[in-house]
């Protein structure tokens, strides 16, 4: 310990001992190889600066409100470079179209005027996240040439679209009414902690709480140390750790292991990917909670589900919510007959396997959560009222297949190689194909106690973070009122002891959020 303080106070000093003006520009400014995420030091020291200017603005509504704005943005410029214009746009075209909506009772006219939202901000989307995948998909169709042009893909794009023209959607449903001016709705749709990842905040939720006095409770206090120390040893000590030691090695060369390895490299992405988004949401939740804000639960221990159902009202519930909300009841939802209920179903889900990310292995995940969904719906018409169904040992076994669905489908998620071409032309499903084939024809179980021995480090955290996954809710619950009810002082000695931990575990860079590129 006194050799790790001793490196600490030698950093700082070699740091700050000499400023070089230079140096602190270029650590200021954007760098495509090093972008600003909760998890780093940088953002840490950034946040504690911050947190102590607003607290001194906090009874000066305007001049607060426009610091969280210039930080904000200061923090999306530092995410995706001079992209942040895109924001303004968005911002300044749905703040007059909200404003246009409010004054024309002319149905023609406010949907038109919806319409427009949605061609601006499914534009901007469709441009830098899609152009390159459809020409792509033309190509291969009409027998052309497609080189791809050089798009930049800015950094949360898919978010801050859907919370913007949720707000329009809101407005035109006659849900809510419209900001009082312009600064209000860019502190709306940029605010840091959920600008790049989530969750997808609604206006209904936020607006209200923007427009009462700021009031951090004690308990608002600890719950926000809590959720940003949860969320930050779920990223930084879990997923970063299992992924850059076992879990990236084996999906990029699955050839290389036994099938046992594959199939462990699989649990191990499970968590992996849940560790990392729901960790950045919990630290979004937290941020939020310590400025005054809250935000609603976006992860509710999904590998609990007892269906594929249950599991997506449990995984990215804002994500999952919204496309209910403004895609599948817009599409008529279960209004029109059970036929057209499970076509919009597989439309929505289609579609938000799309919204992950423009490649077939993100559509093909989708679509075969979209028919999971439409089984389990009829499967439920056909059992309803049959005793079994709703036993404990029941929901047990359905919790194990629903985990090893979902596993199964990650699968396809992460294997981003998967070709049209390759499927219907030479019958070849890339990583994923090696990958079941390993699986399923050289498993070879006899090797299980190797690999653990060899990644003793990465299974027991794995261990530990399924654990932690799968503990009572009551138990849970439990710890994060013990932790509330602490000294204030507790809050930051926790918080030493964690990054204490991260430095101990960190084997190379801090690792970007999976969602980032979502």
């Amino acid at each position: 310990m006194d050799t790790f303080w001793h490196d600490i106070l030698s950093y700082l000093k070699q740091q700050f001992g000499s400023i070089d003006p230079s140096l602190l520009l270029h650590e200021l400014a954007y760098s495509e190889k090093s972008p600003l995420i909760f998890s780093s030091g940088l953002f840490m020291f950034m946040f504690a600066i911050f947190i102590v200017i607003y607290t001194l603005l906090i009874k000066k509504s305007l001049a607060r409100t426009l610091f969280v704005v210039a930080f904000s943005y200061y923090f999306y410029y530092k995410s995706s470079g001079f992209y942040f214009f895109l924001i303004a746009i968005v911002t300044c075209s749905d703040y007059i179209i909200g404003e246009c909506l409010s004054m024309t009772r002319r149905r023609w006219l406010r949907k038109l005027l919806v319409a427009i939202s949605l061609a601006v901000d499914l534009g901007l989307l469709g441009y830098f996240k899609y152009t390159n995948f459809f020409g792509q998909m033309w190509a291969e169709l009409s027998g052309n040439a497609w080189h791809n042009l050089d798009i930049f893909l800015p950094v949360g794009i898919s978010f801050f679209t859907f919370q913007s023209l949720s707000y329009i959607i809101d407005v035109y449903r006659r849900k809510i009414t419209p900001v009082d001016n312009l600064l209000d709705y860019a502190f709306y749709v940029s605010f840091f902690p959920q600008l790049v990842a989530g969750p997808i905040v609604r206006a209904s939720d936020f607006l209200p709480q923007m427009y009462r006095p700021v009031c951090v409770t004690r308990q608002m206090l600890g719950l926000g140390f809590w959720f940003v120390l949860i969320g930050l040893f779920k990223k930084a000590v879990i997923s970063d750790y299992i992924s850059i030691n076992f879990v990236e090695r084996v999906f990029e060369n699955p050839i290389q292991f036994s099938g046992i390895e594959n199939l462990l490299g699989a649990y191990g992405y499970g968590l992996q990917i849940y560790c990392d988004f729901s960790g950045y949401s919990d630290m979004a939740i937290g941020l939020a909670m310590l400025m005054g804000f809250r935000f609603n639960i976006n992860f509710n221990n999904p590998y609990k589900a007892v269906s594929v159902t249950d599991f997506w009202r449990r995984w990215h519930i804002s994500l999952s919510t919204w496309l209910r909300d403004y895609l599948y009841i817009s599409l008529g939802g279960n209004r029109k007959g059970k036929v057209r209920q499970y076509i919009n179903i597989l439309i929505t889900m289609l579609l938000g396997g799309l919204w992950h990310g423009a490649s077939l292995n993100f559509i093909f995940w989708g679509g075969l959560h979209g028919i999971a969904l439409v089984v389990h719906k009829m499967w439920m018409s056909i059992t309803r009222g049959i005793g079994f169904i709703s036993s404990r040992w029941w929901n047990i076994l359905m919790t194990v297949v629903t985990f090893h669905f979902v596993i199964f489908a990650w699968m396809i998620f992460r294997n981003a190689d998967i070709t049209w071409d390759g499927l219907f032309h030479q019958g070849n499903w890339g990583n994923l194909g090696i990958m079941l084939s390993q699986i399923f024809t050289s498993l070879h179980p006899e090797l299980i106690l190797d690999v653990i021995g060899n990644y003793w480090q990465v299974f027991a955290l794995i261990a530990l973070g399924y654990a932690l996954h799968f503990v009572p809710d009551k138990f849970s619950q439990a710890c994060r009122r013990t932790f509330v009810k602490m000294p204030a002082i507790f809050y930051a000695i926790a918080l030493v002891i964690l990054i204490v931990i991260i430095i101990q575990v960190k084997t190379s860079e801090i690792q970007p959020f999976i969602y980032f590129q979502f």
